[in-house]
């Protein structure tokens, strides 16, 4: 996997992993700009939903509340992990022949009714064929055959990772301020931002005698956001303009944190709630080559989203020597992910 696949297929959700673009983002669109809208919707929403769970990975190492002027300055590696289940979704073709105004019909090569299909994070194995039987005004009927794209697969380790750089400062009374981000990508091709705020309540910190407590009990509440274009006019190579894939995503945390209060080493988890949303737009004008729709144009074809709303629980533990500090979690929730934080700081 090259450099480029690898940014849209971690930071933009696994919006664009096909080996052969070209062919397969014409063939989706000569099945019709309603069908490669329903298409792209149960295909890329398992990535975009990896995503948001690992883009929320490590916003706490300890429930224990920086004191004011208390910083920590961290490097985080985050990894949500990719099950089978979220490597494939049902396709019933009847769905892709309900519209009462399409005048071509779309059926599985083998004549399955429906089946299993990767989604972005999987592979179909063998491969999947739909045909599309359409009326030539010149040739009468035709057929046209389309092999359904597979994912990242085998590619991706059966992850999806993140990284960031965070920093954390205490403000005093118990509450800390956290920010997060990824230095801004923006070349030729990419553009890319991604960063995240968030705010610690120590509870305990405001108790009499909470300086001889051996743990601590905090809230979290922490906003992610990631944006991105992408362009596709050179990837693609089908004729058009102002190709380009855009994504917004953004992410609420809410979490209660635990954790022992020793020296050296000590032990943290929780409980949270994550929700979020991710919107994904294949914009500009692509010229279909075949099918019932060859030779015309479609305008911004693709406008997807995806969402998830998921109880978390956590567990990790976090050394500390110093000024050094070595955190790792693991988190379940819909998706499960790990991850780990190299972090320098003071209080």
């Amino acid at each position: 996997m090259d450099f480029k696949s690898f940014i849209v297929i971690a930071l933009f959700g696994s919006l664009v992993t096909l080996s052969n673009a070209q062919g397969d983002i014409d063939a989706l669109l000569a099945a019709g700009v309603g069908n490669a809208n329903r298409f792209a919707n149960d295909y890329l929403a398992e990535g975009t939903n990896g995503l948001m769970h690992s883009m929320n990975a490590n916003w706490f190492n300890t429930a224990d509340a920086k004191p004011l002027g208390g910083f920590e300055i961290s490097v985080i590696a985050n990894a949500s992990t990719i099950s089978n289940k979220n490597k494939s979704f049902l396709m019933d073709i009847a769905d892709y022949n309900s519209d009462p105004n399409q005048d071509f019909s779309i059926v599985f090569a083998d004549q399955s009714s429906s089946k299993l299909v990767a989604t972005a994070l999987g592979e179909n194995n063998p491969d999947v064929d739909i045909v599309i039987t359409y009326q030539d005004q010149l040739l009468g009927e035709q057929e046209q055959t389309i092999t359904l794209p597979s994912g990242i697969g085998s590619d991706s380790a059966n992850l999806l990772p993140t990284a960031f750089i965070q920093g954390a400062i205490g403000i005093g009374g118990g509450i800390e301020l956290k920010a997060r981000f990824v230095p801004k990508i923006d070349t030729d091709e990419v553009s890319l931002s991604m960063y995240g705020a968030g705010l610690q309540f120590d509870m305990t910190k405001w108790l009499p005698a909470h300086d001889v407590l051996p743990i601590a009990v905090s809230g979290l509440i922490a906003y992610t956001h990631l944006d991105g274009a992408y362009d596709l006019i050179e990837s693609f190579g089908i004729d058009g303009e102002n190709q380009r894939l855009e994504n917004d995503t953004n992410t609420w945390l809410f979490q209660l944190i635990g954790s022992t209060k020793l020296k050296v080493i000590n032990f943290y988890g929780g409980l949270g709630y994550i929700t979020g949303k991710s919107e994904s737009d294949l914009l500009g004008t692509y010229t279909v080559a075949s099918g019932p729709l060859s030779s015309q144009t479609v305008t911004n074809p693709f406008s997807v989203s995806s969402e998830v709303s998921s109880l978390r629980g956590t567990v990790g533990t976090k050394l500390k020597l110093g000024f050094f500090r070595l955190n790792a979690e693991y988190h379940l929730s819909q998706f499960n992910a790990f991850s780990v934080g190299v972090n320098f700081g003071f209080r």
